[in-house]
C-alpha cells in the first residue's frame, strides 16, 4: 500500500476520534458545573438558615426543600453503553444510590464504589475512575438526572 494512503487512513481515523472525543468531552464539561453550583446553593441555603436559628434561638419557619422525598430514577448514557440508578432522597438529603441497570462495555466492578460515595458528597460529582472513564461519566449523569427530577420547583 501506498505511503500516501496510510498517512491518510490515519489522519481520518484520528479526526474521527478527536471528534468524538470532542463532543463527549464539551458535553461533560457544560453538564459538570451546574451541578456543582446546585449543590452548593442548597448546602449554603440550609447553612445560613440554621445559622439564623442559632442566633435568634428560635426556630426558624420550615425552609422550602430542594428535593422532594421519594426514590427517583435516572439514565447516564454515552458511547460505551448506558446506567439506569435508583436515588432515594429523605429530608433534602440523598441517603441512598443504587445502580438498577449496568450496560457498559465495560465492567460494573470498576464503578461499585461510585453510589456510597454520592451518599457521602450529597451530590452527583464523584472520583473519576482511572480505566472506567466512560462508566464514571454515564453514572455521574444519571445521578444528576435522577436528581434533577427530584428537584422540588418551589414558587
Amino acid at each position: 500500500m501506498d505511503k500516501k494512503w496510510v498517512v491518510l487512513c490515519s489522519t481520518a481515523v484520528a479526526a474521527v476520534y478527536a471528534a468524538g472525543f470532542v463532543t463527549t468531552e464539551s458535553q461533560s464539561s457544560v453538564d459538570q458545573p451546574l451541578h456543582h453550583i446546585a449543590a452548593n446553593v442548597q448546602a449554603k441555603h440550609i447553612t445560613i438558615n440554621q445559622s439564623k436559628e442559632k442566633v435568634s434561638g428560635q426556630k426558624s419557619k420550615p425552609i422550602n426543600r430542594f428535593y422532594k422525598d421519594g426514590t427517583f430514577t435516572g439514565t447516564g448514557m454515552n458511547r460505551r453503553g448506558f446506567i439506569n440508578v435508583a436515588v432515594t432522597i429523605k429530608n433534602d438529603k440523598i441517603t441512598n444510590v443504587d445502580i438498577s441497570h449496568f450496560a457498559m462495555h465495560y465492567s460494573e466492578s470498576d464503578i461499585v464504589g461510585l453510589p456510597d460515595e454520592v451518599v457521602q458528597k450529597q451530590n452527583a460529582q464523584v472520583q473519576n475512575v482511572s480505566g472506567a472513564t466512560y462508566s464514571t461519566q454515564a453514572f455521574e449523569d444519571a445521578v444528576a438526572d435522577a436528581l434533577s427530577q427530584a428537584h422540588n420547583q418551589v414558587g
